[in-house]
Parts: structure tokens; sequence; C-alpha cells
């Protein structure tokens, strides 16, 4: 076994996801009813057998920071096996981080000299399941300095990533940040590598690499765009086919499946995924489980109210301890300690924390976020001009978001 630290980075601001980080960071969005983003990379690394790891975070990270506290903690019986948070504290200067690169640099005290053989550096904002180990007995076998996570996509959409381009033996051989023409795989015309952003060094190569870019004034200090370009021509530097990962417990769609929930509308989408009956991905695989906060509050409940409604949920995920009282909830995902009031009807729609839903609501692709009450009779998604003028409405996708604490005149 080697002795492998883990680096997640967690300070991403998510700008493209707002209103949903105005008060927190990107990998502190709740997703899925009880999950937050960073639970899902995580889990990756516990059910990989991985405990040591350090979160780094820099933006709006309290909500983080409290959510790392409450659920991610081990005993302090075995000193390397910990989950902290690192906030930024500008250790080699006056800035905050310049770019993924220089986050690892700046921590860099957190590596040397503790005798760790190789370094993980995983990104804190996607949904997938992965096996990190065999990424780790891929990067052992090829001898490698540096093996990048590469995602496999149609050629016509790789146009949107930084694209790899690998020789036969996945040895990496060029690198295009959103490339024209995106150059595919090797004997697989119609794909080309995107690279994830997940990585493993070599510890000794990895300090070396971050100690010249930091020297380097024209550098951005980011992974992808300056060390990946810098290294791969002279070192050992391979790319690992993700779609080749599997997991215990999967089914064959999910080999592969990788989301990134960086948009609104990606994050509505991937959240609606979960409601259907063959999800692209299972949150039920009891064999690669995904790990949260935990909770000790009521199981859900569904009851007839004084009207004689019965409170009823179809194609949709409700957690623990919301009631539907009444209510009828369709293809929507309803989180904890909700209440939904007799002849509320919520579709399409994605429900965070304790919130109230009164009577004889409407709500349709709606993204409402934690804390809200809504008085009774209020309808949502239903006339978007009347929405704009009080609420957030995505242009791409014309999903209402609702902010956190939002309070109805």
């Amino acid at each position: 076994m080697q002795n492998i630290l883990a680096m997640i980075m967690a300070g991403g601001e998510g700008s493209r996801l707002f209103p949903l980080t105005r008060e927190r960071a990107k990998p502190a969005v709740p997703f899925g009813g009880k999950y937050r983003l960073v639970d899902f990379v995580l889990s990756n690394f516990l059910n990989s057998k991985m405990y040591s790891i350090y979160v780094l975070t820099q933006f709006k990270s309290q909500s983080l920071t409290e959510h790392l506290q409450e659920g991610w903690r081990f005993s302090s019986i075995l000193k390397d096996h910990f989950i902290l948070p690192v906030p930024a504290q500008q250790r080699t200067g006056a800035s905050w981080y310049q770019g993924t690169a220089d986050a690892i640099y700046q921590n860099i005290n957190l590596i040397e000299g503790h005798g760790f053989d190789m370094v993980a550096v995983f990104g804190a904002d996607h949904i997938y399941r992965m096996d990190i180990r065999q990424m780790v007995d891929f990067h052992i076998q090829n001898n490698a300095n540096m093996t990048v996570s590469a995602l496999p996509v149609k050629v016509n959409e790789a146009t949107e990533f930084g694209v790899i381009q690998v020789d036969s033996d996945q040895r990496i051989i060029g690198f295009e940040e959103k490339p024209a023409q995106p150059k595919p795989i090797p004997g697989r015309p119609g794909e080309a590598y995107a690279s994830m952003g997940n990585y493993i060094f070599n510890t000794d190569f990895m300090v070396n690499a971050l100690y010249e870019d930091a020297a380097d004034e024209n550098s951005s200090h980011d992974f992808g765009k300056d060390i990946l370009p810098k290294v791969y021509p002279k070192d050992r530097v391979f790319a690992y086919d993700f779609r080749t990962n599997i997991i215990p417990g999967s089914s064959s769609q999910e080999v592969g499946a990788w989301r990134d929930v960086g948009t609104i509308k990606a994050f509505w989408e991937a959240n609606m995924d979960l409601r259907n009956v063959k999800p692209m991905f299972n949150l039920y695989n009891n064999r690669w489980p995904i790990k949260t906060t935990l909770y000790e509050g009521p199981p859900a409940k569904f009851v007839f109210n004084e009207d004689g409604r019965r409170g009823q949920a179809v194609n949709s995920i409700v957690a623990e301890g919301s009631i539907i009282s009444g209510g009828i909830v369709q293809d929507s995902v309803i989180g904890r300690d909700v209440y939904i009031d007799s002849g509320a009807a919520i579709i399409n729609s994605l429900i965070m924390d304790r919130v109230k839903v009164g009577k004889n609501c409407k709500i349709n692709m709606a993204i409402i976020d934690k804390d809200v009450d809504i008085p009774e009779g209020v309808s949502i998604g239903y006339n978007l001009e009347e929405d704009k003028k009080r609420f957030y409405v995505d242009e791409e996708s014309n999903i209402i978001v609702i902010t956190k604490g939002y309070k109805f005149n």
C-alpha cells in the first residue's frame, strides 16, 4: 500500500451557480435532498481506502467548514486518518490562490517531509463514483510521474474541455485548452480525452514542479494550463481512462458517468436525474455508498390532512424529516424537514431543507434554497414575467431560483 495524501480543491467561487453560491462555496451547495457536492469526492476517497485528506477552502467557506466538522471527522486514534479543512493562509505572500497549482504550492508545508509517496489532487464539485486505487495502480504500472484522469467525450463536444492527446500506450503527447478541432483518441476516431482536472503525482516530482512554476512570473499557476504542458514533453505523464474504472454494484450505464454541475441548468438536470427509475447516477449502491452528515430527525411522512386530502409523492425523492400533508409532489427532489401543506403541488423542482410550502401553492421548474417560508396560494413557475420581477430566473433554462432565507412580502 502506497502512502497517499489527498488534496481536495474546494475553494471554488462557483459564480455560474449564483445565486446558490451567494452565501456558500460551490462544493458546499446542497444536492440530492441530503448531500453536499463535496460529499461525492470525499466518499470516493474513503471507499477507495484513502484516509489522509486535506480540503483546501477559500471563498465563503463557513458553510463548507461546518459541514466537514459535523459529518467528516475521524477519531484521533490514528494520526494518518484525517479529513481537515485548510483555509487560504497566504503563507507564501499576500495573495489568495492564483490557480490550482498555486493553491497546492501555498500549502506545500503539508506535503514536504511527511513521508507521502504520492499526492492526489482532486476537485470537489462534480458528481461521479471513482475507485481512485485503480487510477493509482495504473500510475504505478506505467512508472508515471504524473497521471491525469481523462473522460472520453464525443469529439464535437470536446471543444469545451482541455483535451489530452495520447499515444497508443496512454502516454500524454499533447494538450490543448478548448481546441477548435480536438484530436481523437488513437483507434477511437469519434472520441477525445477531456481532462477531468484530477491528478496523481509522485510527491518529489510534484514538489519540484511546483517550485519551478512558482518561480515563473509568466505562469498563471494552474495544473492544466501551465504545469501539464511543461512536463509532458520530457517526463512520464499518462492519461487514465475514467471509463475503465469499475465500481462494485454499478450498472453498465454508470460506467464513465461524470456530471459537471457548474450551471443552474446542469445542477437542476443532475438533481432531476436522481428521481428516475434508472438514473445515470444511482444513490442506492450500498457497495459504494455516498456518505454525508448524520441526521437525527424522524423519517419522512405522508399523511391525510384535516380536509381529507392525501399527501403523496410520485417519481420523487423525499428526504428525512419531511412531511407531505395533503400536498402532491411529482418528479421532484425534496430535502430534509420540508413541510408541504394541503392542496400544494410541486412539479419538476428541487426543494432544499426546512422549506415550508403553504396551502394551495403551485411550484414548477424551480430550485428553492433553504429556510424559505412560501405563503398560501403562491404560484411559482407559471408566469415567467411575474417570476422575473420577484425571483432570480436563469437565462439559459428559465429555471426559477429562490435564494436561501428569502422573505415573501
